[in-house]
């Protein structure tokens, strides 16, 4: 009878935290409770404190693309495993059923305010959004389909860096992706990086920084190590807000710093300013 009683308080909890988790978000910084329907419509901005929570990658595309207008490229099916690292593979099979998604990056082309772009955004569930050979080279048949295309290129950058699991072939990408972005640059074509909260290591060193305009989301934290490892480093006090984007925008890393709810506009008028000198040169 004991036995069955914590039985029924555990399914309980569990419950509970399961309810809990699909209608309602706690925000990490005022740890206000909040329906998740009004946290969605909001762009993921808590409506007590303005913290910027979390935004998968879909959700990040259909907060910035014309309804409906979104077709996804390049699915990966095959799981790579270079260096057969254990549980590696158990490990992205196991992220790939729970999130439905196959890698760290979604990518595609759609409209932005009827401008056809190809648009890659990066998804932290998946392995911190750390860059893979995967990653890699989504990232760079993006790259080569705005070439093919002749469309803008976007991406929206979020990334806890190389993926330690692939070792070398981790960080052969920082080199592949930026070769092809050179390629890009040659055909004149225009590519916006968006750089949100985090983006650091091998993506902040290679295609994340290469963006003809480079938008910071506000708030981001942006570089290559991080804060603590370069306080330790240096032994030295680090200067207030350091990494953060206002601070590279002050010191001019980033061209602009937007918020979450006025970035899709502000793509799209780069976007039409663009379009505009195109036709008259």
């Amino acid at each position: 009878m004991i036995l069955e009683h914590f039985k029924r308080k555990k399914y309980k909890a569990a419950n509970s935290i399961n309810i809990q988790a699909n209608f309602a978000v706690k925000c990490p910084e005022c740890e206000g409770i909040f329906f998740k329907n009004d946290i969605d419509k909001k762009n993921k901005i808590c409506p007590s404190c303005g913290k910027y929570l979390k935004m998968s990658a879909r959700e990040r595309i259909e907060s910035i693309v014309d309804k409906d207008s979104f077709t996804e490229y390049f699915k990966e099916r095959k799981i790579r495993d270079p260096l057969e690292f254990p549980e590696y593979k158990e490990k992205q099979a196991n992220l790939r059923k729970k999130l439905k998604e196959d890698e760290a990056l979604i990518c595609g082309v759609a409209k932005i305010d009827d401008i056809k772009v190809v648009i890659a955004v990066m998804d932290t569930r998946f392995m911190m959004a750390s860059m893979g050979s995967t990653v890699g080279e989504k990232i760079t048949k993006s790259i080569e389909l705005s070439i093919k295309k002749k469309y803008p290129l976007v991406i929206f950058t979020a990334s806890g860096g190389a993926r330690m699991q692939e070792g070398m072939f981790s960080l052969m990408q920082m080199a592949k992706t930026s070769q092809a972005i050179a390629k890009h640059n040659q055909k004149g074509l225009l590519y916006i990086t968006v750089l949100t909260d985090p983006t650091t290591g091998g993506v902040s060193a290679s295609f994340a920084s290469l963006g003809d305009v480079i938008i910071a989301e506000k708030g981001a934290l942006i570089g290559f190590a991080g804060p603590r490892v370069i306080q330790q480093v240096t032994a030295s006090k680090l200067p207030e807000g350091f990494q953060r984007a206002e601070f590279l925008l002050e010191h001019g890393l980033v061209d602009m710093v937007v918020q979450r709810e006025m970035m899709r506009d502000t793509i799209s008028n780069i976007l039409k300013i663009h379009s505009k000198i195109k036709r008259r040169g």
